[in-house]
């Protein structure tokens, strides 16, 4: 799941959880679960912000292709 995509979920949950015929016990699952999701985009979106050239400090370029793979990101579709 990429990071917009743990996004997305995280807003549908929360949706999930506001409808009326939600339990008590369901909405609190649901809050928690976008949560997460919320917290996971947060994490992509961080790391593919971190790209270095090795001339100031930061992540390590082996390091970052791994976060950009990580995050479901493909070639060229980056910018």
């Amino acid at each position: 799941m990429t990071g917009p995509e743990h996004y997305r979920e995280a807003e549908r949950r929360l949706l999930m959880a506001w409808e009326d015929d939600s339990t008590q016990e369901r909405s609190t699952q649901l809050v928690a679960e976008a949560q997460v999701h919320a917290t996971l985009a947060l994490v992509a979106a961080t790391a593919m912000q971190a790209a270095v050239d090795g001339f100031e400090p930061g992540m390590s370029g082996p390091e970052f292709a791994a976060w950009h793979k990580t995050a479901g990101v493909k070639s060229g579709e980056n910018g």
